[in-house]
């Protein structure tokens, strides 16, 4: 559309004189941008008048001020600030990807990127008409791709350094002292899942729920001393010197991460447990034959998010092909989407893109499947434990100690590119953009977080008779 303001397709160089020779004329083209930009604020404005019915959002930019949905005591409300005109273009094209480009970028500011994530959740159906021709394609493009090409050997080490081989001191700044990066466990001892938000975090509660986490993963395993357990996704160690030292196991662990495997050494070593624990710099697909039939227990915390679905029948062919035929347990845990979202074709958003590339959210009913399949039916499912209510707090510990303890001149030796202070920037709303937009997921059942545990056929409970 032609405005007379910014972009009138006319303009003469004398108002007094109309008629004067064609040299005084000019054409004053629209700037390409200005219109699409234009298009994109409209469409994206519209949709949200009908989107938003559930709590209120206002809307500022240099055109104006737009209120969205109804405002109401107790209702979530939300203020968005468009600093940067590019805004609009990134959500018609890219939606919620797009949103994050933005944050990232500084082109919006919010009040609280909480009330943001839950008010759009609160009106995904309404805000899926975003969705424009040419974001549909590239969806489907990138899940095909994901499927099909996202977790191939030598793409899973790609996608392990992307993911994994980062700053070492980055992950110590805001994981627990056992440096798990999965999902705790809270009881009343910390005040349950809520409990920082009503009587305020405690230092050493996210150490408790973790070592709590590693503890109970282990005893739902059946371990016992002299017990040999396999994990698959070695993280830094955490879960295999909790075995080895407490529960008096030998373990063998799996990472294609170089930095963890690294780290977890240097922290097997200090504990004095080198002899029983060895980390292999190794794809699950590969384990050696020397392997087959000689482990009493699997375990694997939050690692199936990178197997993808295509791979989930030959992961657990190998667990079959690594446990002992009988008295043997398997647990696994993972991210998970609700059944009604799963699909084998992910396409790219923000995780996919930004964190942990072409990783793919299982369902429970996928690995069930994939456990039976792909062992030929020598696994009995034990138990389902959904943990997604004890994420967000998780998530929040996280982020505390996140803003508290990255800071620029710590970080830029491993970044060197952080020196720009834009650049520090951007990274950091990356990383409070993740904790952000999980724990919305996962605190409205958008996504899940699933502990599996298999047994063998006919191995005994305990006592009962």
């Amino acid at each position: 559309m032609l405005n007379a303001a910014t972009s009138s397709a006319l303009t003469f160089s004398s108002t007094q004189n109309f008629y004067r020779s064609p040299s005084s004329l000019s054409i004053v083209l629209p700037n390409p941008k200005t219109i699409l930009s234009s298009y994109a604020r409209s469409s994206v404005l519209a949709v949200m008048e009908k989107a938003i019915t559930r709590g209120h959002l206002t809307v500022s930019d240099s055109e104006g001020v737009h209120h969205f949905g109804t405002r109401s005591k107790g209702c979530n409300d939300v203020y968005l600030k468009v600093v940067n005109s590019d805004f609009w273009m990134r959500i018609l094209f890219s939606q919620d990807l797009g949103f994050s480009e933005a944050y990232m970028m500084g082109d919006v500011e919010v009040d609280s990127l909480k009330g943001v994530m839950d008010l759009w959740l609160d009106n995904e159906p309404g805000m899926d008409n975003l969705t424009s021709a040419v974001s549909r394609i590239t969806s489907a493009i990138s899940g095909l791709s994901n499927a099909f090409l996202g977790q191939t050997r030598s793409k899973a080490r790609l996608n392990a350094i992307a993911s994994y081989d980062q700053s070492n001191e980055l992950f110590k700044a805001f994981l627990s002292q056992e440096m798990m990066y999965s999902c705790a466990l809270w009881t009343e001892a910390e005040g349950g899942v809520r409990g920082d938000l009503i009587s305020g975090p405690t230092p050493g509660d996210l150490e408790a729920a973790q070592l709590r986490k590693i503890r109970y993963v282990l005893t739902a395993a059946k371990v016992k001393p002299g017990d040999r357990i396999l994990e698959f996704g070695s993280g830094w160690g955490g879960m295999a010197i909790e075995a080895a030292r407490t529960f008096g196991c030998e373990v063998d662990t799996l990472t294609l991460s170089k930095e963890q495997k690294a780290l977890a050494e240097e922290r097997i070593k200090a504990a004095g447990l080198q002899d029983v624990i060895r980390v292999h710099l190794l794809d699950y697909r590969e384990i050696p034959s020397s392997f087959e039939k000689a482990f009493d227990a699997f375990v694997s915390i939050e690692m199936l998010e990178h197997v993808g679905s295509k791979h989930y029948h030959d992961y657990f062919r190998l667990v079959d092909f690594a446990l002992k035929s009988s008295n043997a347990t398997a647990v696994v845990s993972a991210s998970t989407f609700p059944e009604s979202r799963y699909s084998g074709y992910q396409p790219e958003d923000f995780m996919r893109k930004y964190m942990w590339p072409n990783s793919c959210l299982p369902s429970a009913t996928a690995l069930i499947t994939a456990a039976n399949t792909g062992s030929e039916g020598r696994f009995t499912l034990e138990g389902v434990e959904n943990h997604a209510a004890h994420y967000p707090r998780t998530l929040r510990e996280w982020g505390r100690r996140l803003d508290a303890n990255v800071r620029q001149d710590l970080i830029v030796k491993d970044y060197p590119s952080l020196k720009d202070k834009s650049e520090f920037e951007a990274f950091r709303r990356k990383w409070q953009y993740l904790f952000a937009y999980a724990g919305a997921g996962f605190a409205k059942g958008y996504i899940t977080c699933h502990m599996l545990t298999f047994t063998r056929p006919n191995d005994c409970p305990a006592t009962c008779d």
